[in-house]
C-alpha cells in the first residue's frame, strides 16, 4: 500500500474483482452474495495493509453497502479510511484535552436509545460558533470524538445511531459552512452506514439559506435519513421511534441529558 495512490489501489481492486468474481450472481440483496464480497474484499485489503485484519466483517460490510456492493469502490474507500485513521487519529482515539474549546460550547449530549437500540445524540446547532482558537481542525477532532463515543455505545446486533439536530436559537453567527462540510465529509467517508436517522428540529427560516448550500454535498443515502420535524409535531414524531423513558426531557420525555464528555 505504501506509496500507492487511491487510484492505483482502486485499479488493483477492479482487477481482483474481475478475476475472482467470474460466475457470481448479481444479487445485492443476498446474504450469501455479501459474504462472498466480504471475503473477496478482505483478501485484497490484507494484501495492501495488514492492519485491516483488525477489522471485523461487519465493518467491511458497511463499506461495501455504502458503495452498493461494488467491491473495487468499497476497497478504495476502506484503504482511504485506514490511511486517514493512521494520520488523523495517530493515538487511536481523540482525547478530551484535544477538543477543549469545542467542549466548552456545551453543544453535544448523549441521550438514551431508540426502540431498535440505536444510541441517540443531541446536537445544539445554535450553540456552535467558529472556533477561532483551534480552528476547523479542532472541530474535526471534536466530530470524530463524538462519533467514536456514539459508535462505542452501539449494542451488539445494531450498527447505527440516531442524531437529533436542534437548531433552537440558530442565527448567522452560528453559520460555519467549512465546519458543516468537514463534518459531513467525515461522516460519509469514514463512518459509512452508521447514521440511522437525523431529526432536524426547531429550524429557523434563515437556516434554509445555509441548508441550500450544504445539501448538494449530501449523498443520496444520507438524504433519505434526514427528517425535518415541525415544532407542533415534535413529541408525537419522536415517540414513533423513541420510548418516552428514552426521550430527552426537553422534548417531553423523561431522560436527563448527559454532556458528551461525561458519558
Amino acid at each position: 500500500m505504501e506509496g500507492k495512490s487511491v487510484v492505483d489501489q482502486q485499479r488493483e481492486c477492479s482487477i481482483f474483482a474481475e478475476t475472482e468474481c467470474v460466475g457470481m450472481q448479481n444479487d445485492h440483496g443476498s446474504n450469501q452474495e455479501e459474504l462472498k464480497k466480504i471475503l473477496q474484499m478482505r483478501a485484497l485489503l490484507e494484501k495492501h495493509d495488514p492492519i485491516s485484519k483488525d477489522y471485523d466483517d461487519l465493518t467491511i460490510r458497511r463499506f461495501l453497502r455504502a458503495r452498493e456492493l461494488d467491491t473495487d469502490k468499497a476497497c478504495a474507500m476502506f484503504l482511504k479510511y485506514l490511511k486517514w485513521r493512521k494520520t488523523f487519529i495517530s493515538n487511536g482515539s481523540i482525547s478530551v484535552s484535544e477538543v477543549q474549546n469545542e467542549i466548552a460550547q456545551n453543544k453535544m449530549f448523549m441521550q438514551g436509545s431508540d426502540k431498535t437500540g440505536r444510541p441517540i445524540t443531541v446536537v445544539f446547532g445554535g450553540r456552535h460558533f467558529c472556533n477561532k482558537k483551534g480552528g476547523v481542525e479542532e472541530f474535526k477532532r471534536f466530530v470524530v470524538f463524538g462519533l467514536d463515543k456514539l459508535c462505542s455505545r452501539i449494542p451488539s446486533g445494531q450498527e447505527k445511531f440516531v442524531v437529533i439536530g436542534d437548531l433552537q436559537g440558530w442565527g448567522y453567527s452560528c453559520s460555519d459552512i467549512r465546519g458543516y462540510l468537514a463534518a459531513l465529509s467525515i461522516l460519509q467517508d469514514y463512518y459509512p452506514e452508521r447514521l440511522g436517522k437525523l431529526f432536524i428540529v426547531h429550524v429557523p427560516y434563515v437556516f434554509m439559506t445555509v441548508w441550500k448550500m450544504v445539501y448538494p454535498f449530501i449523498d443520496e443515502k444520507t438524504k433519505e435519513k434526514i427528517v425535518f420535524v415541525e415544532n407542533k409535531q415534535l413529541k408525537s414524531t419522536f415517540l414513533k421511534d423513541i420510548d418516552e423513558n428514552q426521550l430527552p426531557e426537553i422534548y417531553g420525555g423523561k431522560l436527563k441529558m448527559v454532556p458528551i464528555q461525561d458519558d
